[in-house]
């Protein structure tokens, strides 16, 4: 059953489509995707702290990168998480940095209790604009998104390793790598309408209020099917922290399709190394904080059968404030009967279009 709820921001009242039934806990659900943007709560702080699957990999990594060594750990939240992980793994000492001001007074407010709070240092404000000295050692940052780049991870590291660490210097996490699938939407909401999430209201409000306007955000399904997907994944975004880290990328790769269904987008998911040789933390059969990101290609689903093929190409390049990307989807999808679909998605981190395809349309009713 689906309603429609709206918010208001200044000079602006945004109708929302929202799944009016019971809350299905563990199952499917539609959010925005809400990482890259400046607007954590309580809640979204506990998810991360609580991830066990992404602790577990962080720990390890300081467990053996931190001993005896200084280190930097960029958006380090209200907890200090990963400055107090690792000094309590035997840094020297830990430069925390936060840009959000209520989470950095947080911070502040925790520090005390630390043991050993001699050891910390805590800075307010971008990363990419401070300096400090002596250098890092070993940089710490929980910067991925669900898109692995989403979150401005692959420039805020780059400006880390020039500015901010020794040469030579290793970061955590090792690499991150953004993968996608052939899906239709509706097939990852199964039993259930496509409507966002009623506990999604908040954040689409907090989005839209902090950048002054509606667009069109990005759809994050939380707990999908497997099953649903009409492809094998393939690699469309690779940053390799410790390696060739590029700011802007494009990549075009074949997903060919596995099973008869109908396609309408593709679904991203992370796959994440904290250290070189583990085996990945794979957000879409793991469960994490990280979720999967859908992308909308074609406004009507097209037919598919097991051998026809979606072409992808999926550019990301730096958006106006030089930290986020903005990602480009371009797609051709041939079907067995020889014919060819066209589909193409901008989604820039912020601003851009309003209801520009019809899924954006459907979840943002115009009066």
């Amino acid at each position: 059953m689906r309603a429609i709820q709206h918010i208001e921001i200044p000079g602006y009242t945004v109708s929302v489509r929202v799944d009016a039934g019971p809350e299905r806990e563990g199952g499917p659900a539609l959010w925005p995707s809400v990482g890259e943007y400046p607007i954590y709560d309580p809640f979204l702080y506990t998810t991360m702290t609580t991830d066990d699957e992404r602790n577990r990999r962080f720990r390890a990594a300081l467990a053996h990168l931190a001993p005896n060594r200084r280190i930097l750990d960029i958006g380090t939240g209200q907890d200090l998480l990963w400055a107090r992980e690792g000094v309590q793994a035997g840094a020297r000492h830990a430069v925390a940095v936060e840009v959000i001001e209520d989470a950095f007074h947080k911070a502040a407010a925790n520090l005390p209790a630390l043991a050993s709070p001699d050891r910390f240092t805590l800075l307010l404000g971008e990363s990419t604009s401070l300096r400090f000295a002596p250098r890092a050692d070993v940089c710490v940052a929980e910067i991925i998104g669900s898109l692995a780049g989403a979150e401005g991870a692959a420039a805020v590291l780059a400006d880390a390793r020039t500015r901010l660490m020794e040469p030579g210097g290793l970061v955590i996490p090792h690499r991150a790598v953004t993968l996608a699938a052939a899906v239709r939407l509706s097939d990852l909401l199964p039993d259930q309408p496509v409507a966002f999430a009623k506990t999604a209201l908040p954040y689409l409000h907090s989005i839209f209020d902090w950048h002054g306007r509606p667009f069109d955000v990005r759809l994050r399904v939380e707990n999908p099917p497997a099953d649903a997907l009409l492809s094998e994944g393939a690699p469309v975004e690779v940053l390799d922290f410790n390696g060739d880290l590029q700011t802007q990328q494009c990549t075009t790769t074949r997903l060919a399709i596995t099973r008869p269904g109908l396609v309408d987008g593709v679904l991203t998911w992370l796959n994440l190394w904290c250290l070189p040789d583990e085996e990945p933390l794979d957000a879409l059969h793991m469960k994490t904080n990280w979720a999967t990101i859908y992308l909308p290609l074609f406004d009507t689903p097209v037919p598919v059968e097991p051998g026809d093929v979606l072409e992808l190409t999926f550019a990301a390049a730096l958006s106006d404030d030089q930290v986020h990307p903005d990602y480009q989807l371009q797609a051709a999808l041939h079907t067995a009967d020889g014919r060819q679909h066209r589909g193409s998605l901008l989604s820039p981190h912020h601003g851009g279009a309003f209801r520009s395809h019809a899924i954006y349309r459907e979840l943002f009713p115009a009066d």
